[in-house]
This record gives C-alpha cells, sequence and structure tokens, in this order.
C-alpha cells in the first residue's frame, strides 16, 4: 500500500477545468494501493456525497474539500477586471465535522455573498469559519506564491505568517513538480520559508485528469472554458 495520498484533485465538478469522473478516481486510487483520496474542486462541493459514498464503498478514506477563491479585498467588493483577478486559490479539507459544517459554510457564502466571476470568500470569512479545517496553499494562484512572483519576498512572507495564524498547526506550504519555471522559483522559496517559518510541507500534483494520455482532451476542455484554440500557446 502506497503511503502517498492525492490531497488536490479537481473532478469533474470543478466545471469546464476538471476531467476526473468520480467512479475513476476512486478505481484509480484504488489501484495505487492510496488509504484515500481528496477532492478539492473549484468553488464547490456539488461532488461531496456522490465521492464519500463510492470511496467508504471502496474501502478508502473519503476527504472532503473544496479549492476556494479568496477575494483580494472584501468578498463584496466586485471590481475584478477578469476571472484571473477575482481572486486567489486556497485548498481546505475537513478534517472532522465541525470543519465539514465550516467548509459548507464558506462555499455557500462564496455564492450569496461574493460572487463576481466565481464563488469568493474572504479573510474575514476565513477567520470565523476555519475551525476543524486544514489549509495547504494551493498552486501557482495561491496568495503567496502570487505576492512572490509580483511583490518580492517579504510580501510572501506576511502572507504565509497571516494563514498560519488563522490556521494554527493546520497550515501546510504545498509544492508541486509541474514543470513551470515559476513553479521552480515558488518550491525553492516555500522549502526555505518552511524551515525559516517552521511550517509542514505537503507534495500535491493537482490532479485535473488521472492519465498522461488524457492531456489531449483536458486541453479541448480548457479551449471550452477559456474561448480559446487548441493551438494558442
Amino acid at each position: 500500500m502506497s503511503d502517498f495520498v492525492h490531497l488536490h484533485c479537481h473532478t469533474e465538478y470543478s466545471l469546464l477545468d476538471g476531467a476526473i469522473r468520480i467512479g475513476d478516481l476512486i478505481k484509480t486510487a484504488k489501484a495505487f494501493g492510496c488509504p484515500a483520496a481528496a477532492i478539492t474542486d473549484h468553488g464547490n462541493l456539488h461532488g461531496a456525497l456522490i465521492f464519500y459514498d463510492q470511496a467508504k464503498k471502496a474501502g478508502l478514506k473519503p476527504i472532503l474539500g473544496c479549492e476556494v477563491y479568496v477575494a483580494k479585498e472584501d468578498r463584496r467588493k466586485k471590481d475584478a477586471r477578469s476571472p484571473r483577478d477575482a481572486g486567489y486559490h486556497l485548498v481546505l479539507l475537513a478534517k472532522d465535522m465541525a470543519g465539514y459544517h465550516n467548509l459548507l459554510k464558506l462555499v455557500t457564502y462564496g455564492y450569496t455573498e461574493g460572487f463576481h466571476y466565481k464563488p469568493r470568500v474572504d479573510k474575514e470569512l476565513l477567520g470565523r469559519y476555519n475551525e476543524g479545517l486544514i489549509a495547504l496553499s494551493a498552486c501557482l494562484k495561491g496568495e503567496i506564491n502570487q505576492k512572490l512572483l509580483q511583490e518580492g519576498k517579504d510580501a510572501a512572507v506576511a502572507t504565509a505568517r497571516e494563514y498560519a495564524a488563522m490556521f494554527p498547526d493546520r497550515f501546510y506550504l504545498e509544492i508541486q513538480a509541474n514543470g513551470i519555471p515559476e513553479q521552480t522559483t515558488v518550491n525553492n522559496f516555500l522549502i526555505g520559508l518552511s524551515d525559516d517559518l517552521k511550517l509542514p510541507l505537503v507534495a500535491t500534483n493537482d490532479c485535473h485528469y488521472l492519465r498522461a494520455d488524457d492531456a489531449e482532451a483536458h486541453d479541448v476542455l480548457l479551449c471550452i472554458q477559456t474561448a480559446s484554440c487548441v493551438d494558442d500557446a
């Protein structure tokens, strides 16, 4: 049995972004010998019940999560000019029933109060509803990573301290190996930051499809989402 568990997975419920069917996710995790699996769809929990039921039947521990969008300021402020500017990414995983209930609240507020291109929460909500939640710093669109790339190390360190205080002993710096040059820059910084701030690291794949030969189909899916052509860079 593998000790590695995928903690950042986007299913078909990450609409026009994830291409993993939940049944296939369960079968693949089982085949890999993983003891558990997680789903972290963008801004929603639409697949939570189906995933939970199928994982339990397969003997896998289901980890319910969500990659939420965090507004750059107040969630009710809606001045972003594009989906890319609407907010940062943050992965939240429910560690217990209190965490699941808080995740439900955050996702609901994201739609009812924060929706602007994307369902967005803000740090006021995260401060109020973080009990029972584990936070991962997310992909290149995570706030720490964006601060590093756009504003420099001091801004990134200050942001990491902010999240660490918000999720005491429940905040992880997320590193990935995806071949993107900026990711290498971010990884090197996060590894050093982990030592400096005594924050744990977690390795993820940010899965959007299951197998390498799914890449072409996933590229088409992204083109539909972004109104782009397959030949676009």
